[in-house]
């Protein structure tokens, strides 16, 4: 109920108001009680956080962003809500919530000081460190193993500056490629059109688990980055983001967020039932234990 209060402390000034105050740019609770319906933007390869199994969306960021959803119809006092889902890219997604076209981005996005002067972030739900992926024969073990080689990322990720940083600083003279996506990256590794695929080294054992032939490919560096993951939403809502931001901190005290996390990184997961066995950080343990949305960017 403090929600919905502290809601309408906004939404009837914005009513009455002549002109429209910085506070009314964004009213997402307003919007989905009036249509009765909410836009879920999702990827369609970042697996195991948001990507298409049997032709529908699922992954970790989508089970939290389903809890999230059922959270908001209860708050709203909604007898239903109409869930629509958007695929995005890593090109496209921060003006998708940017335009209005969804109220929330459940994928893998990393939250960082340039992205948050469009968008907003709730708090952190992963930590995932930039590596990259090889070909298991291919002799590359550390990014000095890089010099003069073809590495791809995947286009509108953090990952394409932490390369060119890279590039400048150690003089690699590396050949920089982009992917449309993470399956096209990965992709462009198989075929031998690149030598290397840096991205979140998460993405990365989730793409190397679902091949055909896994054993081919490594995940290999030292890690370049630390890229905190979490649900982007629309800037200057308030209200909306302090709803969120409590639902997760009681997700993450009450252990849910734990069991969705045991569900999608330590057991056998769709569509291949590919099993990424992958421990918890321990700084997403620590966020488990005191959430918060604050990142070292």
């Amino acid at each position: 109920m403090k929600v919905i209060e502290n809601w309408l402390k906004i939404v009837i000034p914005c009513l009455m108001a002549v002109g429209i105050p910085l506070s009314c740019a964004a009213d997402t609770f307003s919007h989905i009680k009036e249509t009765q319906t909410i836009t879920i933007a999702y990827r369609e390869s970042s697996l195991p956080f948001s990507y298409l199994a049997d032709g529908k969306p699922v992954g970790y960021s989508m089970d939290i962003c389903q809890k999230l959803v059922e959270n908001i119809k209860k708050e709203l006092k909604l007898s239903q809500l109409k869930v629509n889902y958007l695929l995005v890219t890593s090109s496209n997604r921060i003006d998708t919530i940017v335009d209005g076209k969804a109220d929330l981005e459940c994928g893998s996005t990393t939250n960082n000081a340039e992205r948050r002067k469009q968008v907003s972030f709730t708090i952190t739900h992963f930590f995932a460190s930039t590596r990259m992926l090889v070909r298991a024969d291919s002799g590359i073990k550390n990014w000095t193993d890089l010099k003069d080689k073809k590495v791809v990322t995947t286009k509108g990720t953090t990952t394409v500056k932490l390369l060119h940083d890279r590039d400048k600083v150690r003089g690699l003279n590396l050949r920089l490629l982009e992917g449309s996506d993470h399956k096209e990256s990965f992709v462009m590794i198989e075929n031998f059109k690149a030598d290397a695929f840096s991205m979140d080294d998460v993405l990365l054992y989730g793409l190397r688990a679902n091949n055909k032939t896994p054993d081919k490919f490594v995940v290999v560096g030292d890690a370049l980055s630390t890229e905190p993951y979490a649900i982007m939403l629309r800037k200057d809502d308030p209200i909306f983001k302090e709803f969120l931001d409590r639902e997760l901190a009681r997700m993450m005290t009450e252990g849910d967020i734990s069991k969705l996390y045991e569900k999608w990184f330590k057991k056998p997961i769709p569509p291949n039932n590919a099993n990424l066995n992958m421990p918890m950080s321990f700084l997403l343990r620590d966020n488990l234990r005191f959430p918060s949305d604050k990142v070292a960017d």
